[in-house]
């Protein structure tokens, strides 16, 4: 059965798109990824991360990548462009899988075929964990090269997620055009 884990990332951020990635695995990669480590992003390294991306995409049946940018997520709202990027993911991978396994407990909910929800997913499926992976190493680059865009945020350091550092930057300089004006309410106002 041809199943496709999908996972995002960036959910939480205050700066950027949000990504999604979508991973079909054959049986015969299961065991050689497992061996190499693979598992959620958030419990890999930077570098372990960047090691097993080539891993993963020689692996992979088909893979793809799907964003939602900050703008989506400040009209439509997260869960929404969230649903998008990883619905945006599925298409790409060309033809629809026999089964979507999604990392959480929200489905997607303009999603046709057959899916499961799995809590902690990127831990107990390496098609979900690989989705994980690719996912933070592509949206971590795109914010690396964002971050000489954006100057002085910090954001290659912490990625646009909300740290003191973040927060002083947007307190001194204000937000860019990529801040997700709805996350920063509270500490900026209206």
């Amino acid at each position: 059965m041809a199943q496709a884990g999908v996972d995002e990332v960036g959910r939480g951020c205050w700066y950027g798109p949000v990504f999604a990635a979508a991973v079909i695995l054959p049986a015969s990669a299961h065991a050689p990824l497992a061996s190499a480590g693979l598992t959620d992003s958030k419990a890999l390294t930077a570098r372990r991360r960047a090691q097993l991306v080539p891993q993963i995409t020689e692996a992979a049946e088909r893979w793809s990548l799907g964003q939602a940018s900050a703008a989506e997520i400040d009209r439509f709202g997260i869960r929404q462009a969230t649903e998008w990027a990883m619905i945006r993911a599925l298409q790409r991978l060309g033809s629809a899988p026999e089964l979507v396994l999604v990392d959480g407990v929200l489905p997607l909910r303009a999603w046709r075929g057959p899916q499961r929800t799995v809590v902690r997913g990127d831990s107990l499926h390496l098609e979900i964990a690989a989705a994980s992976v690719l996912a933070k190493q592509c949206r971590d680059a795109l914010i690396q090269r964002l971050a000489q865009r954006h100057p002085g945020y910090g954001l290659e350091r912490h990625a646009g997620y909300g740290t003191a550092m973040h927060r002083q930057a947007l307190l001194r300089l204000g937000p860019t055009p990529l801040h997700r004006r709805t996350f920063l309410r509270k500490l900026l106002g209206p």
